[in-house]
């Protein structure tokens, strides 16, 4: 992918100024890595009058599949040879515009510590990329750049030059002039319109897309004639967040007709309503009781058999002292959401190689789970068939044998406590059975004496006298570490 930025000057104001607000020295190149491959800076000219500055980014194909999980577009899956061939490495994507974020992050801020004057001055500005994707074609192109300020020059090219008849692909050649804005001003547009105009990204889209979208567009995309299909297209189509961008634009749009602060528009809801405390989910608290025993028995590589989509391992990473944390789900999707939550393809090469998800089933022995300091079986064993349970019993605690095991399951006697769950009726569809604290003490004392563990029985929420807590667990410890403890 390649994209240049130039600029004219004069000798009082030299156009190697863009130097300084890209910090970039024009007499240097330079090279980036990304998650996807090496990013080069080059000046191919430079002096008083004309300077360019080009982004070269290199696409490592086999490094976007790998981050990816596999994946191509949009999250749906790619024929195999069609994973690594493709225009990926060639065409203007979200990948050129995260390289643009990454590389030039200061500029696009509009900050300059040498030379503070230069970030709001206004420059000829010429941007030039050969290849842009653009669903919509030329028209969209003039439709999202001009209202900003541009002068848009996008050439179809041909799907093939030999064959005029087979008409135009979906690709431009893009020259965009303008002599009002800022760098800072350029940078932003080209960074949310470029996967706008390819209707596509590299990566899960979440919830901190909203805010990105919201930063690099303001000052301009609230009054923009196209503000929806960009927002749409920004976030991938998914509504929700859609929806949730357009109603913050229009805080920022009522906001400046007014002349006020969102905050004074955004007043719906009075102060001490916001305060009023709300009680902590049962998952979370769940969740909280689970690092609370995996701290304490000292674990640092933690198992999640039956991660599920992903939220417990979530809470793992944000722990140091877990230095490896391996989820393992019998479901191809719930991984696949897994991994979007954990922003994978995004993740850094350190934290990277903490977590790994694997697919397989508690139904049988795996070596790959061997070895470690703790495993969690939360909220998994009343998914299965009682006559199952004891192929997971064997695969845990007989073959894979950590030092730690945690189960957690519902208290069925807690039911009578849910105020919107029917007399008689679990907790979920898919439970196979609901156990009483008895039924779960007997059931984990028998495996503890079967295979040489010692269990303890922890609560988990608010602890009914009569009826007992809604979540129960227990801690298994192998009988060598207890001594040892």
């Amino acid at each position: 992918m390649f994209l240049t930025i130039s600029t004219t000057g004069s000798a009082e104001r030299p156009a190697t100024d863009l130097g300084f607000l890209l910090h970039k020295h024009p007499e240097k190149a330079q090279r980036f890595s990304t998650s996807y491959g090496t990013a080069h800076v080059l000046y191919p000219e430079a002096d008083a009058e004309r300077c360019t500055a080009a982004l070269l980014l290199e696409v490592d194909a086999v490094a976007l599949v790998r981050r990816g999980k596999g994946k191509g577009r949009g999250g749906a899956p790619d024929a195999a040879l069609a994973q690594y061939v493709n225009d990926r490495p060639y065409a203007a994507s979200s990948l050129l515009a995260v390289a643009l974020s990454a590389v030039f992050s200061s500029a696009m801020r509009g900050v300059c510590n040498a030379r503070p004057e230069l970030p709001g001055r206004p420059l000829p500005l010429r941007v030039e990329i050969p290849a842009l994707p653009a669903r919509g074609g030329p028209g969209l192109v003039g439709r999202l750049f001009e209202p900003l300020g541009w002068t848009v020059g996008a050439e179809p090219v041909a799907l093939d030059g030999e064959f005029p008849q087979w008409g135009d692909s979906r690709y431009v050649r893009l020259v965009l002039e303008a002599e009002t804005l800022t760098l800072a001003e350029a940078l932003r547009h080209l960074y949310v319109l470029l996967p706008v105009l390819d209707d596509a990204k590299h990566y899960w889209v979440a919830s901190d897309e909203v805010d990105k979208l919201l930063r690099a567009g303001a000052g301009w995309l609230p009054g923009h004639p196209e503000q929806r299909l960009i927002t749409s297209r920004y976030l991938s189509r998914r509504w929700s967040l859609t929806r949730e961008a357009m109603e913050r634009l229009e805080l920022v749009r009522l906001a400046e007709a007014d002349d006020s602060d969102v905050e004074e528009i955004d007043n719906a809801v009075a102060a001490e309503t916001e305060a009023e405390e709300k009680p902590t989910p049962l998952a979370v608290q769940r969740r909280e009781a689970i690092l609370a025993a995996l701290r304490a028995a000292g674990a640092s590589r933690v198992l999640d058999l039956g991660c599920g989509q992903g939220q417990l391992v979530q809470a793992l990473l944000r722990d140091p002292s877990f230095t490896e944390v391996v989820g393992l789900d019998v479901s191809v999707r719930a991984l696949t959401i897994a991994s979007r939550r954990l922003k994978l393809d995004r993740m850094g090469e350190r934290q990277a190689a903490r977590v790994k998800l694997l697919q397989g089933s508690l139904a049988y022995t795996d070596r790959r789970l061997k070895g470690y300091d703790a495993a969690v079986l939360s909220e998994v064993i009343e998914h299965l068939d009682l006559p199952r349970l004891p192929a997971l019993e064997y695969a845990v605690f007989g073959a894979a044998r950590p030092r730690t095991v945690l189960v957690t399951t519902p208290n069925v006697e807690y039911n009578v406590r849910w105020e919107s769950l029917p007399a008689g009726h679990a907790r979920h569809g898919d439970h196979r059975f609901e156990w009483t604290r008895e039924e779960f003490r007997a059931w984990s004392r028998m495996i503890a004496e079967r295979h040489g563990y010692e269990v303890e029985f922890v609560p988990v929420g608010p602890d009914d006298p009569e009826v007992g807590p809604p979540t129960q667990m227990a801690v298994f410890v192998t009988a060598q570490e207890a001594k040892a403890a």
